[in-house]
Protein backbone atom coordinates (compact mmCIF):
# COMPACT_ATOMS: atom_id res chain seq x y z
CA UNK A 1 0.00 0.00 0.00
CA UNK A 2 1.57 3.50 -0.80
CA UNK A 3 1.36 6.22 1.67
CA UNK A 4 0.41 8.90 -0.73
CA UNK A 5 -2.88 7.62 -1.75
CA UNK A 6 -3.89 5.81 1.98
CA UNK A 7 -6.01 7.61 4.58
CA UNK A 8 -3.28 7.18 7.45
CA UNK A 9 -3.72 10.59 9.43
CA UNK A 10 -0.64 10.57 12.36
CA UNK A 11 -0.82 13.12 14.73
CA UNK A 12 2.07 14.61 15.99
CA UNK A 13 1.14 15.71 19.54
CA UNK A 14 -0.15 13.63 22.30
CA UNK A 15 -4.20 13.96 22.25
CA UNK A 16 -4.75 15.97 25.70
CA UNK A 17 -7.74 13.56 26.59
CA UNK A 18 -6.16 10.25 25.92
CA UNK A 19 -4.07 9.15 29.21
CA UNK A 20 -2.81 5.61 28.75
CA UNK A 21 -0.50 4.69 25.59
CA UNK A 22 -2.70 2.98 23.90
CA UNK A 23 -4.81 5.08 23.66
CA UNK A 24 -2.64 8.45 22.49
CA UNK A 25 -0.90 5.81 20.11
CA UNK A 26 -3.69 4.47 18.24
CA UNK A 27 -5.03 8.01 18.26
CA UNK A 28 -1.32 9.60 16.98
CA UNK A 29 -1.26 6.74 14.50
CA UNK A 30 -4.11 7.21 12.45
CA UNK A 31 -5.74 4.11 13.77
CA UNK A 32 -8.97 5.08 15.83
CA UNK A 33 -10.81 8.71 16.01
CA UNK A 34 -13.45 9.03 18.61
CA UNK A 35 -16.71 9.70 16.85
CA UNK A 36 -18.41 10.49 20.78
CA UNK A 37 -17.34 9.22 23.86
CA UNK A 38 -16.55 5.59 23.81
CA UNK A 39 -17.69 5.17 20.18
CA UNK A 40 -14.85 4.52 17.82
CA UNK A 41 -14.04 4.91 14.10
CA UNK A 42 -11.50 2.13 13.08
CA UNK A 43 -9.84 3.65 10.17
CA UNK A 44 -8.05 1.46 7.51
CA UNK A 45 -4.61 0.72 9.66
CA UNK A 46 -6.49 -0.36 12.74
CA UNK A 47 -9.13 -2.17 11.04
CA UNK A 48 -6.31 -4.28 9.39
CA UNK A 49 -4.77 -5.01 12.96
CA UNK A 50 -8.77 -5.99 13.95
CA UNK A 51 -8.95 -8.36 11.61
CA UNK A 52 -5.67 -9.88 11.95
CA UNK A 53 -6.84 -10.43 15.63
CA UNK A 54 -9.76 -11.65 15.08
CA UNK A 55 -8.65 -14.12 12.32
CA UNK A 56 -5.94 -15.63 15.16
CA UNK A 57 -9.27 -16.11 17.14
CA UNK A 58 -11.15 -17.68 14.56
CA UNK A 59 -8.35 -20.13 14.15
CA UNK A 60 -7.91 -21.17 17.39
CA UNK A 61 -11.78 -21.41 18.03
CA UNK A 62 -12.22 -23.30 14.91
CA UNK A 63 -9.27 -26.01 16.42
CA UNK A 64 -11.33 -26.59 19.00
CA UNK A 65 -14.32 -27.27 17.37
CA UNK A 66 -16.40 -24.46 17.71
CA UNK A 67 -18.83 -23.72 15.18
CA UNK A 68 -19.05 -19.84 14.00
CA UNK A 69 -22.60 -18.62 13.82
CA UNK A 70 -24.05 -14.70 14.22
CA UNK A 71 -26.45 -13.24 16.64
CA UNK A 72 -28.24 -10.03 16.55
CA UNK A 73 -27.05 -7.27 18.54
CA UNK A 74 -31.17 -6.89 19.31
CA UNK A 75 -32.50 -8.80 21.26
CA UNK A 76 -36.39 -9.08 23.12
CA UNK A 77 -35.77 -7.38 26.82
CA UNK A 78 -38.54 -10.46 28.38
CA UNK A 79 -35.42 -12.99 27.56
CA UNK A 80 -33.53 -10.57 30.13
CA UNK A 81 -36.33 -10.18 31.97
CA UNK A 82 -36.54 -13.87 32.60
CA UNK A 83 -32.93 -14.40 33.84
CA UNK A 84 -33.10 -11.15 36.18
CA UNK A 85 -30.44 -9.77 34.02
CA UNK A 86 -32.26 -6.30 32.98
CA UNK A 87 -31.71 -5.56 36.72
CA UNK A 88 -28.25 -7.01 37.20
CA UNK A 89 -26.58 -5.11 34.72
CA UNK A 90 -28.92 -2.22 35.53
CA UNK A 91 -28.13 1.52 33.31
CA UNK A 92 -25.56 -0.20 31.75
CA UNK A 93 -27.59 -2.34 29.45
CA UNK A 94 -28.99 -0.08 26.56
CA UNK A 95 -32.82 -0.45 25.82
CA UNK A 96 -33.96 0.66 22.39
CA UNK A 97 -36.55 3.66 23.18
CA UNK A 98 -40.69 2.75 22.18
CA UNK A 99 -39.51 -0.71 21.80
CA UNK A 100 -39.65 -3.66 23.91
CA UNK A 101 -35.70 -4.67 22.78
CA UNK A 102 -31.97 -4.03 24.40
CA UNK A 103 -28.06 -4.06 22.76
CA UNK A 104 -26.65 -6.65 24.09
CA UNK A 105 -23.53 -6.89 26.10
CA UNK A 106 -23.53 -10.48 25.84
CA UNK A 107 -25.48 -12.93 24.41
CA UNK A 108 -26.24 -16.40 26.98
CA UNK A 109 -29.98 -15.41 26.51
CA UNK A 110 -30.35 -15.75 22.67
CA UNK A 111 -27.91 -18.66 22.93
CA UNK A 112 -30.38 -20.08 25.50
CA UNK A 113 -33.10 -19.40 23.42
CA UNK A 114 -31.84 -20.98 20.44
CA UNK A 115 -30.30 -24.42 22.86
CA UNK A 116 -34.60 -24.26 24.15
CA UNK A 117 -35.49 -24.60 19.98
CA UNK A 118 -33.19 -26.92 18.53
CA UNK A 119 -31.03 -29.25 21.51
CA UNK A 120 -33.59 -31.79 22.46
CA UNK A 121 -31.58 -34.76 23.02
CA UNK A 122 -28.12 -35.85 24.97
CA UNK A 123 -27.33 -36.71 21.90
CA UNK A 124 -27.71 -33.52 20.56
CA UNK A 125 -24.65 -32.39 22.84
CA UNK A 126 -21.89 -31.06 22.99
CA UNK A 127 -22.02 -27.97 21.51
CA UNK A 128 -19.41 -25.35 21.01
CA UNK A 129 -21.17 -21.82 18.97
CA UNK A 130 -19.19 -18.85 18.77
CA UNK A 131 -19.14 -15.49 17.20
CA UNK A 132 -17.09 -12.16 16.55
CA UNK A 133 -19.49 -9.35 16.70
CA UNK A 134 -19.91 -5.78 18.43
CA UNK A 135 -21.54 -5.60 21.71
CA UNK A 136 -22.98 -2.36 23.58
CA UNK A 137 -22.80 -1.57 27.16
CA UNK A 138 -23.85 1.72 28.36
CA UNK A 139 -20.24 2.62 30.28
CA UNK A 140 -21.22 5.86 32.56
CA UNK A 141 -17.94 7.44 32.02
CA UNK A 142 -15.91 5.88 28.90
CA UNK A 143 -12.39 6.19 29.21
CA UNK A 144 -8.70 4.32 28.59
CA UNK A 145 -9.74 4.54 24.48
CA UNK A 146 -10.68 1.21 23.49
CA UNK A 147 -10.26 -0.58 26.66
CA UNK A 148 -13.56 0.86 28.01
CA UNK A 149 -15.95 1.73 25.24
CA UNK A 150 -19.96 1.55 24.75
CA UNK A 151 -19.47 -0.34 21.99
CA UNK A 152 -16.79 -3.06 21.01
CA UNK A 153 -16.01 -5.78 19.22
CA UNK A 154 -15.91 -9.31 21.16
CA UNK A 155 -15.45 -12.86 20.33
CA UNK A 156 -17.91 -14.52 22.63
CA UNK A 157 -18.54 -18.48 22.81
CA UNK A 158 -21.06 -20.69 24.64
CA UNK A 159 -20.96 -24.73 25.63
CA UNK A 160 -23.89 -26.75 25.50
CA UNK A 161 -23.51 -29.95 27.69
CA UNK A 162 -25.31 -32.99 28.93
CA UNK A 163 -22.95 -33.19 32.30
CA UNK A 164 -20.79 -31.24 34.24
CA UNK A 165 -17.91 -33.35 33.27
CA UNK A 166 -18.93 -32.26 29.75
CA UNK A 167 -18.94 -28.85 31.29
CA UNK A 168 -15.57 -29.37 32.58
CA UNK A 169 -14.20 -30.43 29.07
CA UNK A 170 -15.68 -27.73 27.29
CA UNK A 171 -13.97 -25.42 29.90
CA UNK A 172 -10.82 -26.53 29.39
CA UNK A 173 -10.86 -26.43 26.01
CA UNK A 174 -11.70 -22.48 26.02
CA UNK A 175 -8.48 -22.29 28.35
CA UNK A 176 -6.15 -23.66 26.36
CA UNK A 177 -7.58 -22.28 23.13
CA UNK A 178 -7.37 -18.78 24.76
CA UNK A 179 -3.35 -19.61 25.88
CA UNK A 180 -3.17 -20.53 22.09
CA UNK A 181 -4.55 -17.01 20.91
CA UNK A 182 -2.77 -14.39 23.51
CA UNK A 183 0.28 -16.34 22.94
CA UNK A 184 0.11 -15.70 19.22
CA UNK A 185 -0.49 -11.88 19.92
CA UNK A 186 2.70 -11.67 21.59
CA UNK A 187 0.61 -10.76 24.94
CA UNK A 188 2.53 -11.68 28.56
CA UNK A 189 -0.44 -12.83 30.39
CA UNK A 190 -1.57 -14.57 33.66
CA UNK A 191 -3.97 -16.32 34.86
CA UNK A 192 -6.45 -15.47 38.14
CA UNK A 193 -9.46 -16.75 39.52
CA UNK A 194 -12.31 -14.52 39.50
CA UNK A 195 -15.99 -13.54 40.36
CA UNK A 196 -18.79 -14.55 38.00
CA UNK A 197 -20.34 -11.32 39.00
CA UNK A 198 -23.72 -10.62 36.66
CA UNK A 199 -23.01 -13.50 34.67
CA UNK A 200 -23.55 -16.13 37.26
CA UNK A 201 -22.30 -19.55 37.69
CA UNK A 202 -19.99 -21.78 39.66
CA UNK A 203 -16.01 -20.90 38.32
CA UNK A 204 -15.08 -18.05 36.50
CA UNK A 205 -10.71 -16.83 35.52
CA UNK A 206 -9.85 -14.43 34.56
CA UNK A 207 -6.55 -13.96 31.40
CA UNK A 208 -5.07 -11.00 32.78
CA UNK A 209 -2.02 -8.71 31.79
CA UNK A 210 -0.47 -6.85 34.16
CA UNK A 211 -0.73 -2.85 33.72
CA UNK A 212 -0.76 0.66 35.62
CA UNK A 213 -3.28 1.50 33.18
CA UNK A 214 -5.69 -1.04 34.36
CA UNK A 215 -8.89 -0.84 35.88
CA UNK A 216 -8.63 -4.43 38.21
CA UNK A 217 -7.15 -5.15 41.11
CA UNK A 218 -5.28 -8.41 41.57
CA UNK A 219 -3.53 -10.21 44.05
CA UNK A 220 -0.04 -12.40 42.69
CA UNK A 221 2.24 -14.33 44.62
CA UNK A 222 6.01 -13.18 44.50
CA UNK A 223 6.76 -16.79 42.07
CA UNK A 224 3.75 -16.26 40.22
CA UNK A 225 2.11 -19.76 41.41
CA UNK A 226 -0.93 -17.87 42.97
CA UNK A 227 -3.24 -14.57 41.08
CA UNK A 228 -6.43 -13.90 41.85
CA UNK A 229 -8.89 -10.97 41.60
CA UNK A 230 -9.03 -8.70 44.88
CA UNK A 231 -12.66 -9.27 44.55
CA UNK A 232 -12.35 -13.93 44.97
CA UNK A 233 -8.53 -13.22 46.51
CA UNK A 234 -7.60 -15.31 49.84
CA UNK A 235 -3.99 -15.19 51.89
CA UNK A 236 -3.12 -16.69 54.86
CA UNK A 237 -4.07 -14.38 58.04
CA UNK A 238 -4.05 -14.97 61.91
CA UNK A 239 -7.60 -15.24 63.12
CA UNK A 240 -8.97 -14.27 66.22
CA UNK A 241 -7.44 -16.09 69.81
CA UNK A 242 -10.11 -17.16 72.39
CA UNK A 243 -9.40 -16.79 75.73
CA UNK A 244 -10.24 -19.20 78.15
CA UNK A 245 -11.23 -16.24 80.27
CA UNK A 246 -14.57 -15.02 78.94
CA UNK A 247 -15.14 -11.32 80.57
CA UNK A 248 -18.50 -10.02 81.34
CA UNK A 249 -19.48 -7.38 78.71
CA UNK A 250 -19.69 -3.61 79.81
CA UNK A 251 -19.89 -0.24 78.12
CA UNK A 252 -17.35 2.40 77.62
CA UNK A 253 -17.91 5.92 76.92
CA UNK A 254 -15.91 6.89 73.79
CA UNK A 255 -16.57 10.50 72.91
CA UNK A 256 -15.74 11.53 69.30
CA UNK A 257 -14.23 8.17 68.09
CA UNK A 258 -15.62 7.86 64.71
CA UNK A 259 -12.75 5.02 63.44
CA UNK A 260 -10.96 2.02 64.04
CA UNK A 261 -7.34 3.39 64.75
CA UNK A 262 -8.99 6.21 67.09
CA UNK A 263 -10.77 3.42 69.05
CA UNK A 264 -7.70 1.04 69.46
CA UNK A 265 -5.74 4.42 70.06
CA UNK A 266 -8.40 5.49 72.90
CA UNK A 267 -8.87 1.66 74.39
CA UNK A 268 -5.47 0.88 74.34
CA UNK A 269 -5.99 -2.62 72.36
CA UNK A 270 -4.73 -4.55 69.27
CA UNK A 271 -6.63 -4.28 66.51
CA UNK A 272 -7.56 -7.91 66.82
CA UNK A 273 -9.89 -7.35 69.20
CA UNK A 274 -11.47 -4.64 67.52
CA UNK A 275 -15.29 -5.75 65.76
CA UNK A 276 -16.10 -3.33 63.34
CA UNK A 277 -19.96 -3.70 61.78
CA UNK A 278 -21.15 -2.85 58.21
CA UNK A 279 -24.33 -2.29 57.75
CA UNK A 280 -25.84 -2.90 54.60
CA UNK A 281 -29.25 -3.46 53.09
CA UNK A 282 -29.71 -7.33 51.18
CA UNK A 283 -32.60 -7.34 49.25
CA UNK A 284 -35.56 -6.26 51.75
CA UNK A 285 -33.19 -7.29 54.85
CA UNK A 286 -30.63 -5.14 56.88
CA UNK A 287 -27.99 -7.28 57.49
CA UNK A 288 -24.55 -6.39 59.59
CA UNK A 289 -21.08 -7.82 58.90
CA UNK A 290 -18.12 -7.72 61.24
CA UNK A 291 -15.02 -7.52 60.09
CA UNK A 292 -11.88 -7.38 62.44
CA UNK A 293 -9.92 -4.54 62.99
CA UNK A 294 -9.34 -2.23 60.15
CA UNK A 295 -10.10 -5.41 57.45
CA UNK A 296 -11.66 -4.14 54.76
CA UNK A 297 -15.37 -5.89 53.68
CA UNK A 298 -15.29 -7.69 49.93
CA UNK A 299 -18.59 -6.55 48.38
CA UNK A 300 -18.20 -9.05 45.76
CA UNK A 301 -17.46 -11.89 48.59
CA UNK A 302 -20.44 -10.53 50.25
CA UNK A 303 -22.66 -10.88 47.18
CA UNK A 304 -21.33 -14.41 46.49
CA UNK A 305 -21.95 -15.21 50.34
CA UNK A 306 -25.59 -13.90 50.14
CA UNK A 307 -26.70 -14.78 46.32
CA UNK A 308 -27.93 -11.51 46.10
CA UNK A 309 -26.70 -7.66 45.26
CA UNK A 310 -26.26 -5.43 48.12
CA UNK A 311 -26.32 -1.42 49.05
CA UNK A 312 -25.16 0.59 51.53
CA UNK A 313 -27.89 1.39 54.46
CA UNK A 314 -29.27 5.14 54.33
CA UNK A 315 -27.81 7.23 56.86
CA UNK A 316 -31.60 8.14 58.27
CA UNK A 317 -32.44 4.93 58.11
CA UNK A 318 -29.08 3.75 59.81
CA UNK A 319 -30.32 5.44 63.39
CA UNK A 320 -33.49 4.48 62.89
CA UNK A 321 -32.90 0.63 62.88
CA UNK A 322 -29.69 0.70 64.99
CA UNK A 323 -29.94 3.67 67.54
CA UNK A 324 -26.71 4.70 66.39
CA UNK A 325 -24.77 6.03 63.44
CA UNK A 326 -21.71 4.53 61.91
CA UNK A 327 -19.07 4.21 64.23
CA UNK A 328 -21.30 3.41 66.81
CA UNK A 329 -23.03 0.17 65.99
CA UNK A 330 -23.00 -3.14 67.02
CA UNK A 331 -23.89 -6.78 66.82
CA UNK A 332 -24.92 -7.00 70.68
CA UNK A 333 -29.27 -6.43 71.23
CA UNK A 334 -29.35 -5.44 67.59
CA UNK A 335 -31.61 -8.58 66.75
CA UNK A 336 -33.79 -7.89 70.19
CA UNK A 337 -34.49 -4.25 68.72
CA UNK A 338 -35.01 -5.56 65.09
CA UNK A 339 -35.64 -9.15 64.79
CA UNK A 340 -35.44 -9.33 60.72
CA UNK A 341 -31.66 -8.16 60.91
CA UNK A 342 -29.15 -10.77 59.65
CA UNK A 343 -25.79 -10.85 61.49
CA UNK A 344 -22.61 -12.87 59.85
CA UNK A 345 -18.74 -12.01 60.14
CA UNK A 346 -15.66 -12.79 58.55
CA UNK A 347 -13.87 -16.19 59.47
CA UNK A 348 -10.61 -14.07 61.49
CA UNK A 349 -13.46 -13.72 64.34
CA UNK A 350 -14.73 -16.92 64.36
CA UNK A 351 -16.18 -17.86 67.68
CA UNK A 352 -13.85 -15.18 69.21
CA UNK A 353 -14.71 -13.43 72.54
CA UNK A 354 -13.28 -10.27 74.14
CA UNK A 355 -13.79 -7.92 71.59
CA UNK A 356 -15.30 -4.26 71.27
CA UNK A 357 -17.47 -3.15 68.71
CA UNK A 358 -20.26 -0.84 69.12
CA UNK A 359 -22.56 -0.74 71.81
CA UNK A 360 -25.88 0.72 69.44
CA UNK A 361 -25.68 4.27 71.13
CA UNK A 362 -23.46 7.90 69.71
CA UNK A 363 -20.31 7.25 71.55
CA UNK A 364 -20.54 3.82 73.39
CA UNK A 365 -18.64 0.84 72.34
CA UNK A 366 -18.98 -2.32 74.31
CA UNK A 367 -15.98 -4.74 75.76
CA UNK A 368 -15.57 -7.76 75.99
CA UNK A 369 -17.99 -9.09 73.35
CA UNK A 370 -18.06 -12.99 73.13
CA UNK A 371 -19.72 -13.68 69.68
CA UNK A 372 -20.64 -17.23 70.74
CA UNK A 373 -22.69 -15.95 74.06
CA UNK A 374 -23.64 -12.33 73.33
CA UNK A 375 -24.75 -12.57 69.33
CA UNK A 376 -27.05 -14.66 67.04
CA UNK A 377 -24.41 -14.52 64.31
CA UNK A 378 -25.60 -16.62 60.99
CA UNK A 379 -22.39 -17.88 59.74
CA UNK A 380 -19.03 -16.83 59.61
CA UNK A 381 -17.28 -16.93 55.73
CA UNK A 382 -14.00 -14.68 53.78
CA UNK A 383 -15.15 -11.33 53.59
CA UNK A 384 -12.28 -9.58 54.15
CA UNK A 385 -9.82 -8.12 51.04
CA UNK A 386 -6.54 -9.03 50.68
CA UNK A 387 -3.93 -7.10 51.21
CA UNK A 388 -0.09 -6.06 50.18
CA UNK A 389 2.62 -8.73 51.94
CA UNK A 390 0.21 -10.94 53.58
CA UNK A 391 0.89 -14.79 52.36
CA UNK A 392 -0.29 -16.17 49.45
CA UNK A 393 -2.90 -19.28 50.46
CA UNK A 394 -0.88 -21.77 48.62
CA UNK A 395 1.76 -20.28 50.85
CA UNK A 396 4.79 -19.66 48.72
CA UNK A 397 5.42 -15.84 49.63
CA UNK A 398 3.97 -12.38 50.24
CA UNK A 399 1.38 -11.30 47.88
CA UNK A 400 1.60 -8.27 45.09
CA UNK A 401 -1.21 -6.35 44.76
CA UNK A 402 -0.93 -5.15 41.11
CA UNK A 403 -2.88 -3.44 38.45
CA UNK A 404 -4.59 -5.35 35.32
CA UNK A 405 -6.45 -5.30 32.19
CA UNK A 406 -8.57 -8.01 31.46
CA UNK A 407 -8.20 -9.84 27.70
CA UNK A 408 -10.83 -12.69 28.47
CA UNK A 409 -12.91 -14.00 30.88
CA UNK A 410 -14.31 -17.72 30.96
CA UNK A 411 -17.60 -18.79 33.13
CA UNK A 412 -19.05 -21.89 33.74
CA UNK A 413 -22.28 -20.70 33.94
CA UNK A 414 -24.14 -24.70 34.80
CA UNK A 415 -27.47 -24.00 34.63
CA UNK A 416 -28.41 -21.01 35.87
CA UNK A 417 -29.61 -19.48 31.99
CA UNK A 418 -31.16 -22.68 30.99
CA UNK A 419 -33.23 -22.86 34.42
CA UNK A 420 -34.54 -19.51 33.58
CA UNK A 421 -35.22 -19.71 30.27
CA UNK A 422 -36.47 -23.84 30.47
CA UNK A 423 -33.43 -24.95 27.62
CA UNK A 424 -34.14 -28.67 28.73
CA UNK A 425 -33.18 -31.71 27.00
CA UNK A 426 -34.01 -35.79 27.47
CA UNK A 427 -31.03 -38.20 28.91
CA UNK A 428 -30.34 -41.72 27.64
CA UNK A 429 -33.43 -42.87 30.75
CA UNK A 430 -35.56 -40.13 28.74
CA UNK A 431 -35.97 -37.94 32.10
CA UNK A 432 -35.16 -34.48 31.64
CA UNK A 433 -32.67 -31.78 32.67
CA UNK A 434 -31.41 -28.35 31.90
CA UNK A 435 -28.81 -27.98 29.20
CA UNK A 436 -25.11 -27.37 31.13
CA UNK A 437 -23.77 -23.94 30.04
CA UNK A 438 -20.34 -21.83 29.73
CA UNK A 439 -19.62 -18.79 28.49
CA UNK A 440 -16.35 -17.72 27.44
CA UNK A 441 -15.32 -13.77 26.00
CA UNK A 442 -12.17 -11.93 24.52
CA UNK A 443 -12.15 -8.31 23.64
CA UNK A 444 -10.61 -8.14 20.33
CA UNK A 445 -10.33 -4.22 20.30
CA UNK A 446 -8.74 -5.02 23.85
CA UNK A 447 -6.48 -7.15 22.67
CA UNK A 448 -5.02 -4.76 20.05
CA UNK A 449 -4.64 -1.97 23.11
CA UNK A 450 -2.94 -4.24 25.25
CA UNK A 451 -0.55 -5.18 22.52
CA UNK A 452 0.36 -1.81 22.38
CA UNK A 453 0.59 -1.08 26.49
CA UNK A 454 3.26 -3.79 26.07
CA UNK A 455 5.12 -3.13 23.14
CA UNK A 456 5.72 0.68 22.59
CA UNK A 457 8.60 3.44 23.28
CA UNK A 458 9.15 6.83 23.40
CA UNK A 459 8.81 7.13 19.47
CA UNK A 460 5.77 4.74 19.13
CA UNK A 461 4.02 1.68 18.67
CA UNK A 462 6.59 -1.59 18.21
CA UNK A 463 4.35 -3.88 16.62
CA UNK A 464 4.49 -8.25 16.35
CA UNK A 465 4.42 -8.95 13.20
CA UNK A 466 1.57 -11.48 13.72
CA UNK A 467 -0.26 -8.17 14.20
CA UNK A 468 1.30 -5.69 12.16
CA UNK A 469 -0.75 -3.92 9.86
CA UNK A 470 2.27 -4.58 7.45
CA UNK A 471 5.20 -6.75 7.56
CA UNK A 472 7.74 -3.70 6.40
CA UNK A 473 7.65 0.22 6.11
CA UNK A 474 9.58 1.19 3.01
CA UNK A 475 10.80 4.56 2.02
CA UNK A 476 12.15 6.31 -0.32
CA UNK A 477 14.88 9.04 1.98
CA UNK A 478 14.72 11.44 -0.66
CA UNK A 479 12.39 11.72 -3.94
CA UNK A 480 15.63 14.07 -5.65
CA UNK A 481 17.51 10.99 -6.54
CA UNK A 482 15.36 9.29 -9.16
CA UNK A 483 17.35 6.23 -8.74
CA UNK A 484 16.31 6.05 -5.03
CA UNK A 485 12.66 6.77 -6.27
CA UNK A 486 13.47 3.71 -8.94
CA UNK A 487 14.79 1.37 -6.63
CA UNK A 488 12.58 1.70 -4.14
CA UNK A 489 9.54 1.51 -6.89
CA UNK A 490 11.63 -1.53 -7.51
CA UNK A 491 11.62 -2.76 -4.40
CA UNK A 492 7.90 -2.64 -3.47
CA UNK A 493 7.12 -4.64 -6.22
CA UNK A 494 9.69 -7.38 -5.32
CA UNK A 495 9.41 -7.96 -1.58
CA UNK A 496 5.27 -7.82 -2.41
CA UNK A 497 6.29 -10.71 -5.19
CA UNK A 498 7.90 -12.72 -1.90
CA UNK A 499 4.71 -12.45 -0.01
CA UNK A 500 5.47 -9.67 2.38
CA UNK A 501 2.57 -6.70 2.98
CA UNK A 502 4.71 -3.71 2.25
CA UNK A 503 3.47 0.06 3.33
CA UNK A 504 5.32 2.00 0.67
CA UNK A 505 5.94 5.94 1.40
CA UNK A 506 6.53 7.56 -1.50
CA UNK A 507 5.58 10.90 -0.37
CA UNK A 508 6.88 13.49 -2.34
CA UNK A 509 8.26 17.06 -0.92
CA UNK A 510 8.22 15.35 2.49
CA UNK A 511 11.51 15.32 4.84
CA UNK A 512 13.52 12.35 5.61
CA UNK A 513 13.40 13.14 9.49
CA UNK A 514 9.44 13.32 9.14
CA UNK A 515 8.82 10.15 7.19
CA UNK A 516 11.52 8.56 9.87
CA UNK A 517 9.29 9.68 12.56
CA UNK A 518 6.10 8.16 11.09
CA UNK A 519 7.59 5.14 10.43
CA UNK A 520 8.83 5.00 14.13
CA UNK A 521 4.67 6.09 15.50
CA UNK A 522 3.60 3.37 12.78
CA UNK A 523 5.55 0.86 14.57
CA UNK A 524 5.85 -1.94 11.37
CA UNK A 525 8.52 -4.74 11.97
CA UNK A 526 11.00 -4.13 9.49
CA UNK A 527 11.57 -0.57 8.00
CA UNK A 528 13.37 -0.52 4.42
CA UNK A 529 15.41 2.74 3.75
CA UNK A 530 16.69 3.65 0.51
CA UNK A 531 18.85 6.06 0.70
CA UNK A 532 21.25 8.22 -1.79
CA UNK A 533 24.50 7.62 -0.18
CA UNK A 534 23.73 3.49 0.76
CA UNK A 535 22.23 2.75 -2.30
CA UNK A 536 25.63 4.26 -4.40
CA UNK A 537 27.70 1.91 -2.29
CA UNK A 538 24.84 -1.11 -3.60
CA UNK A 539 23.44 -1.08 0.01
CA UNK A 540 20.08 -1.18 1.44
CA UNK A 541 19.34 0.05 4.84
CA UNK A 542 16.97 -2.29 7.40
CA UNK A 543 15.77 -0.96 10.72
CA UNK A 544 14.57 -3.77 13.22
CA UNK A 545 11.64 -1.79 15.18
CA UNK A 546 11.96 -3.85 18.11
CA UNK A 547 15.57 -2.80 19.21
CA UNK A 548 16.09 -0.31 16.65
CA UNK A 549 19.20 -2.50 15.36
CA UNK A 550 20.34 -0.99 11.71
CA UNK A 551 21.63 -2.95 9.52
CA UNK A 552 23.29 -2.83 6.13
CA UNK A 553 22.56 -5.43 3.85
CA UNK A 554 23.66 -5.74 -0.47
CA UNK A 555 21.34 -4.62 -2.53
CA UNK A 556 21.01 -8.03 -4.08
CA UNK A 557 20.61 -9.75 -0.63
CA UNK A 558 17.43 -7.57 0.50
CA UNK A 559 14.54 -9.91 0.17
CA UNK A 560 16.27 -13.22 1.77
CA UNK A 561 17.49 -11.31 4.61
CA UNK A 562 13.84 -9.23 4.98
CA UNK A 563 12.63 -13.10 5.49
CA UNK A 564 15.19 -13.80 8.02
CA UNK A 565 14.80 -10.71 10.31
CA UNK A 566 10.70 -11.16 10.13
CA UNK A 567 11.21 -15.01 10.80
Amino acid sequence: MRISTSFIPTVKETPTDAQIPSHQLMIRAGMVRALAAGIYVFLPLGYRVMKKVSEIVREEMNAIGAQELHLPALSPVELWEETGRVKAFGDTLFHVKNRPLVLAPTHEEVICWLAKANVKSYRDMPQLWYQIQTKFRNEPRPRSGVLRGRQFLMKDSYSLDATREGLDRSYDLHAAAYKKIFARCGIRFFIVGASSGAMGGTGSQEFMMESDSGEDVLAVSADGSYAANVEVATSIVPAAVRSASGLPTHEVHTPDVKTIDQLAAFLKVDHAFLAKSVVYWAGDRPLLALMMGNDELNESKLMSVLGEEVRPIEAERLLELTGADGGSIGPVGLRERHPEFRIIADKRLEHANNLVSGANRNDYHLVNIDLDRDCDVEGYYDLRTVQSGETSPNGTGPLRIVRGIELGHIFKLGTKYSDALHATFLDERGEEHPVIMGSYGIGIDRIMACHIEQNHDENGIIWDRALAPFDIHLMAATTRSALVVETAERLYEELRGAGFDVLFDDRKDISPGFKFKDADLLGMPLQVIVGEKNLAAGKIELKVRKGNERILVERAELVKKAGELLG
